[in-house]
């Protein structure tokens, strides 16, 4: 059972996510919050697998909730999910910085809630939508000059192929399939990687990557 709570100041939002995610078996929303100071004081009580957060609320915002999880070693196991009006927010790469694990825009589908909830759930960065990939364009033009103590030099060659690789969306089997090589070590490479650089998940080690200068994005 995936055990899930909701923060987000707009109760019709919260109550349609509700709604939807009690529907399905495998997904149970064990709370609700309707600012960041309440949310977090849920999430510490609750534990839960997964916790849907708005970016922008009273008190204490997404960001700075994210960042306070992300901080206290006994909420290792919640995977936080922004949620955002806006699919280019420009703070929703500070979340990710923050130690967020992927973020949504509000007006989604529910298969790709449903989807996404899984995905967090499983630790698996939600870094596959397009969507994703264009902010990371837009908000990383210019790699940050930080190679050199960003723990890189410590990565093997094929650690640091797997990490370009995660940073472009891909999953442990599109990786393997690319380096040609098993879907397990794949993910040796890919957790050895953010062992090494103290990446607490996939989404971090894209922000890593990008800011490090591993990476280059696209201009589109």
């Amino acid at each position: 059972m995936i055990r899930v709570l909701l923060v987000d100041d707009q109760p019709l939002i919260r109550s349609g996510f509700r709604a939807l995610l009690d529907l399905e078996d495998d997904i149970e929303v064990v709370d609700e919050a309707a600012d960041g100071s309440e949310g977090l004081a849920l999430i510490k009580e609750h534990l839960p697998d997964v916790a849907l957060i708005d970016i922008q609320m009273p008190l204490v915002d997404g960001i700075e909730a994210t960042r306070r999880i992300a901080a206290d070693p006994a909420l290792a196991g919640v995977h936080v999910v922004i949620l955002t009006n806006y699919g280019m927010d420009e703070y929703v790469l500070d979340a990710l910085r923050a130690g967020a694990a992927g973020f949504l825009v509000k007006d989604i589908v529910p298969d790709d809630l449903l989807h996404a909830v899984r995905v967090a759930a499983r630790g698996d960065a939600l870094l596959a939508p397009s969507i994703t990939r264009k902010l990371i364009n837009r908000y990383v033009s210019q790699p940050l000059p930080t190679a050199a103590g960003t723990g890189l030099e410590e990565l093997t060659s094929r650690e640091r192929e797997a990490v370009a690789l995660v940073a472009q969306g891909l999953s442990n089997d599109e990786i393997a399939d690319r380096m040609v090589i098993s879907p397990l070590t794949a993910k040796t490479h890919v957790n050895r990687a953010m062992t090494k650089l103290h990446a607490r998940d996939r989404a971090q080690l894209v922000v890593l990557a990008y800011e490090s200068g591993l990476v280059a994005p696209c201009n589109h």
